[in-house]
């Protein structure tokens, strides 16, 4: 190779190694807050045979 083209070439390395992109991570400053309203409602539908619901009626000690 010639002395010229060598030199172009070192020259070009270095300015492409001089464009790396730089990634920071850094913690926030202010502690992150979540605001959540949840409103959880909820129905249970039990459905029980004849024999048991007589049962439950006529039994209300049980529970």
């Amino acid at each position: 190779m010639k002395p010229l083209s060598s030199l172009w070439i070192a020259g070009g390395t270095m300015l492409l190694c001089g464009c790396i992109p730089r990634i920071e991570l850094a913690a926030p400053k202010e502690p992150i807050t979540i605001n959540m309203n949840v409103k959880i409602e909820h129905e249970i539908h039990i459905k029980v045979d004849k024999d048991v619901e007589a049962l439950l009626k006529t039994q209300s000690g049980l529970f």
